[in-house]
């Protein structure tokens, strides 16, 4: 019941951000649940919070869009998020990641921007598997790794990846490379 509320949260907010033409790309654990559902829909893991990567001049549409769908904004310590007036708690809340900015300040790089995105299994907007896998190595939390880990698991993510990022990012997808006998 957890997972359908969840998937019926982002299909509201995506389909209210299309329907004002707002960019959008879903990041994070939904992110990864799409792309690895590309390859294995039975290695599918998901959380209970959707990221939506916007572009900040975009926010007053936004905001707009996610009200026509019964959703406030709210700022909880820094971070932008769309609250469902039916359950507004922020750990089941649309959060918002700024497009081509640093999530946090001591992040080396910023999010991608919002033409990195694709279409991989379904209507939804989702951050490029390129973007998501800097993004998961960035933020490099328990669950990042976790992400990464299913990611390669089922083949989404390999060794050819690691010319493509910078020395230490490339270090960390290594060890989790290595680690998975990849």
């Amino acid at each position: 019941m957890a997972l359908d509320e969840v998937t019926a949260r982002m299909e509201r907010i995506s389909t209210a951000l299309e329907k004002a033409s707002v960019p959008y790309a879903l990041v994070g654990g939904q992110a990864v649940a799409l792309w690895v559902a590309t390859r294995d829909p039975a290695a599918v893991r998901t959380t209970k919070d959707v990221d939506i990567l916007i572009r900040r001049e975009d926010l007053p549409r936004a905001r707009a869009a996610a009200l026509s769908v019964e959703m406030d904004y709210f700022e909880v310590m820094g971070v932008g998020m769309f609250l469902d007036r039916s359950d507004p708690n922020p750990r089941s809340a649309v959060h918002l990641v700024w497009a081509g900015e640093k999530v946090r300040p001591e992040y080396e790089l910023p999010s991608p921007t919002i033409d990195q995105r694709e279409t991989p299994a379904s209507d939804l907007y989702v951050v490029s598997l390129a973007g998501l896998i800097r993004m998961k190595l960035i933020s490099n939390r328990d669950q990042d790794r976790v992400h990464l880990r299913d990611m390669i698991d089922v083949g989404l993510v390999g060794r050819k990846v690691l010319d493509e990022l910078p020395r230490e990012l490339a270090e960390q997808l290594d060890a989790l490379l290595t680690e998975s006998g990849r």
